[in-house]
């Protein structure tokens, strides 16, 4: 895991910002309130802290949503490494399914521009 905290002003600029993110490596979880930031080309899964558990630029980013996920969840590969995302978790609060699909579409959307 890396060191790299990220202050509240970087995320004013940011393409996505989803807050409460249960973040999970295959079965084990890694946070239960963290963070998903898409911002200059970059892709970064954080902690409830702000410290980073993953990052890479969006070139190297899959994700998509699975059938067997909750409508609530996405599942992206990053660096090699599948994550499950899971928003809206915090006092299970209805409408994840919509955080999942702007991220989805936030990175498509950086694909095209990509291409």
């Amino acid at each position: 895991m890396a060191e790299t905290e990220f202050s509240a002003a970087e995320f004013d600029t940011a393409e996505f910002v989803a807050n409460d993110v249960r973040i999970q490596r295959w079965a084990r979880s890694l946070t239960r309130a963290g963070q998903v930031i898409v911002k200059d080309g970059r892709l970064a899964l954080l902690t409830s802290n702000g410290r980073e558990i993953d990052s890479a630029p969006l070139s190297a980013v899959s994700a998509g949503k699975a059938w067997f996920l909750s409508a609530d969840s996405a599942i992206a590969r990053l660096n090699g490494v599948r994550y499950r995302l899971t928003m809206g978790q915090r006092n299970r609060r209805p409408g994840g399914a919509l955080p999942v699909r702007r991220f989805l579409e936030t990175l498509r959307s950086a694909a095209g521009r990509r291409s």
